[in-house]
């Protein structure tokens, strides 16, 4: 009876994920709310915690992300990156994914990469470079960055389940193995990448488009195509002030010592113990937004209007109901997972890789991946440094399926027609990328998660 059950549950389980995976968005939060009643009150489960302390991170960094939007922060940051990637156009399939990684990984969200992807195609066109190319691995690269943003929402969700006492992994212990193998991994990537598809003038397509006027030979003596920006000292100082918040975080993860002490338990017994990271980040980017908000002054009334702010606030409703779900699930089968699915990731812990680039494939989202597989990982006794390795690798599933906006708006800025969205799911120009970056990165990430973790 038991058996049938946890059969009967996970299906339910599975079921509000594919549900909410077809409606998308704030749907994804929905089908997960349903789900809980149905294991409450159908199956009779206890409820389960919801993800309190991962939303307040979430909500904490969407408010200080916003205000830096509405201040032209992203604006300014958009414009350092486009200058970085011209210095070096003959290496831009290289060149571009590290800069869209580094930014979107500061910035906490990938929506930095949608004003550089015409930077991006124009520079790689007039370089005599395929744009697909640099395009497809700097769209994939901003899905493993999230894995390495002190401030993302996937990160917070980690955070909130390793810094338990009972593993005392905080978030440099996990930078620190997720930020080298995502370098490692676009590294490698970049080379595998540059050699797929034809060259522009051995691509029958695209000199069939040049032979019919629709546009000119590549040139490199035209004006650059920039992102519709307009770069300002106040959009610099709010991206700076933020950038220093991150770089505060990152201190307070380093040394441990500049923390304020709290009461807590040392060796079993009652004393004094370092404030825990959780509540760090959310002080310090309710402080940056505030300095924004004194320095910059953006208009507050715009504030829910930006596309952070929405994006944001979607990730927050989508963690909100299938991490409940997923807490009330295991924790009303701890042991048989443990005992079963927990034992097949303890002997073979790449399966926990393949469960993250699979939850990614199908919800899109990675802080819904954390807590969804994370927990399985932590009950199954996989090292913590291998779990962040892999799971920074795992984060490019999002883009195996071509149904990502960056990955149409990369497809319609290409005038070339050479980044493809496909017709039968594999054959879009973001599918081997995904695959090699994932690869690499989780093969480098279990190797530094296994030096350092």
């Amino acid at each position: 009876m038991e058996a049938v059950t946890f059969i009967l549950e996970l299906l339910v389980v599975l079921g509000a994920i594919i549900m909410g995976t077809r409606s998308s968005g704030v749907g994804l939060g929905l089908w997960g709310g349903t789900g809980v009643a149905i294991l409450v009150f159908v199956f009779r489960e206890p409820v389960g915690s919801p993800p309190v302390d991962a939303l307040l991170i979430v909500l904490s960094v969407v408010l200080a992300s916003s205000m830096m939007q509405a201040a032209g922060g992203i604006d300014w940051m958009v414009g350092v990156a486009a200058k970085l990637i011209s210095r070096s156009p003959k290496q831009i399939t290289l060149v571009a994914p590290l800069v869209s990684f580094l930014f979107s990984a500061g910035a906490g969200t990938s929506n930095i990469l949608y004003p550089l992807l015409p930077v991006i195609q124009d520079l790689s066109y007039k370089n005599n470079i395929r744009p697909s190319r640099p395009l497809s691995l700097s769209v994939v690269a901003t899905g493993v960055a999230l894995a390495c943003s002190p401030v993302s929402a996937a990160m917070a969700a980690m955070v909130t389940l390793t810094d338990a006492p009972a593993y005392g992994y905080e978030l440099i212990d996990i930078v620190k193995v997720t930020f080298p193998a995502a370098v490692v991994g676009i590294v490698l990537a970049s080379f595998v990448v540059s050699r797929l598809g034809k060259d522009i003038a051995d691509d029958p397509e695209i000199q069939a488009r040049i032979a019919a006027g629709k546009f000119e030979a590549p040139k490199q003596d035209g004006p650059l195509s920039h992102a519709d920006v307009a770069p300002t000292a106040k959009g610099r100082n709010a991206a700076l002030i933020f950038l220093g918040g991150v770089l505060v975080i990152v201190i307070f993860g380093l040394f441990k010592d500049l923390r304020p002490l709290v009461p807590g338990v040392i060796d079993g017994a009652p004393g004094q113990v370092p404030l825990a990271m959780t509540p760090i980040i959310e002080i310090v980017m309710f402080v940056v937004g505030t300095l924004i908000l004194l320095v910059a002054r953006p208009k507050v009334a715009e504030i829910p209007t930006m596309t952070v702010f929405k994006a944001g606030m979607v990730s927050a409703i989508a963690l909100f109901g299938l991490a409940w779900l997923t807490d009330t699930f295991l924790g009303a089968h701890q042991q048989v997972i443990a005992d079963t699915v927990g034992g097949w990731v303890g002997n073979w812990p790449w399966i926990f890789a393949l469960g993250i680039f699979l939850v990614c494939v199908l919800t899109t989202s990675q802080s819904t991946a954390t807590r969804t597989v994370v927990p399985i990982g932590l009950a199954a006794g996989i090292p913590l440094g291998l779990l962040s390795g892999m799971w920074a690798g795992a984060f490019a599933g999002i883009y195996l399926l071509p149904t990502n906006g960056s990955q149409i708006a990369a497809a319609n800025f290409d005038y070339t027609g050479s980044t493809k969205l496909g017709t039968k799911l594999v054959d879009h120009s973001f599918f081997v990328p995904t695959l090699v970056l994932a690869g690499f990165t989780i093969i480098a990430g279990a190797g530094f998660g296994l030096l350092w973790g």
